[in-house]
């Protein structure tokens, strides 16, 4: 489903990430994981077409993000760190308004909010200025921007952060529940996330791909602690453990 090959990305002098290559099937959650600063959030942004690369190539379902870009959107939702949240907008409307924007017909736009509204939890408070909600129900708004136009990727990038324990179950049963058919890219530095969730693991570490395997196959002999401090560069300090840990 996501094919990412020799992925590099230069800001003038300075390499933020070489030669990145993945990949993730149909059906997958994938846990992309590194440090801060190691890359996540330069690849998460070329993946799903906000930033260009300088080199490389990334497919999804077949499509060339460079060369098909339109196609590759209507296959991808995104949730960045930070939601692109209208806190003026009560909820309903502003899936109403992100759906128009992702060219969901008008005949089909209210079926599409029923069904992003009950996916994420968020039926009770459609009626609520997004303003007003807790930062666990502003992150389910997110996930539903994302998944408005129905697609088949989801790309998340550090979707717990900043939540109470609590919240971050709540929204870790959530993207469990939408995987499904869906390919998922989970991006995170807390390694609870990826050892509960995804199938398969990512290790990215100054700005290149260090580990790439089944997680079964990583924990069959250490814990995803040891193989995550394992592969990384001692220099960049350590990675939250703790479920909730601050970044």
């Amino acid at each position: 489903m996501i094919e990412v090959r020799n992925l590099t990305k230069r800001f003038g002098e300075i390499v933020a990430i070489r030669d990145i290559s993945f990949t993730a099937a149909t059906g997958q959650i994938l846990g992309f994981l590194g440090p801060n600063g190691a890359g996540k959030t330069t690849t998460m942004r070329i993946i799903t077409g906000f930033m260009p690369a300088s080199s490389g190539t990334v497919k999804v379902a077949g499509y060339d993000i460079f060369e098909d870009s339109y196609e590759v959107r209507k296959r991808i939702g995104y949730l960045p760190e930070s939601p692109p949240l209208y806190f003026d907008m009560n909820v309903l409307t502003y899936l109403r308004f992100v759906g128009r924007i992702k060219g969901i017909a008008k005949a089909e736009l209210s079926d599409h909010v029923d069904r992003a509204l009950a996916q994420c939890g968020l039926v009770e408070v459609a009626g609520r200025l997004v303003g007003h909600l807790s930062k666990g129900f502003r992150q389910r708004v997110g996930l539903a921007q994302a998944l408005i136009h129905n697609p088949s990727v989801l790309v998340l990038d550090e979707p717990t952060i900043g939540l109470d324990p609590r919240q971050i179950i709540e929204i870790r049963t959530l993207i469990r529940e939408l995987a499904g058919e869906r390919t998922v890219i989970l991006s995170t530095h807390i390694l609870p996330e990826v050892a509960q969730l995804c199938e398969k693991v990512v290790i990215i570490d100054d700005g290149q791909i260090v580990v790439e395997d089944a997680l079964a196959n990583l924990t069959r002999e250490m814990s995803l602690e040891q193989v995550f401090l394992q592969n990384i560069t001692k220099d960049r300090g350590v990675v939250d453990v703790e479920e909730g840990a601050a970044p």
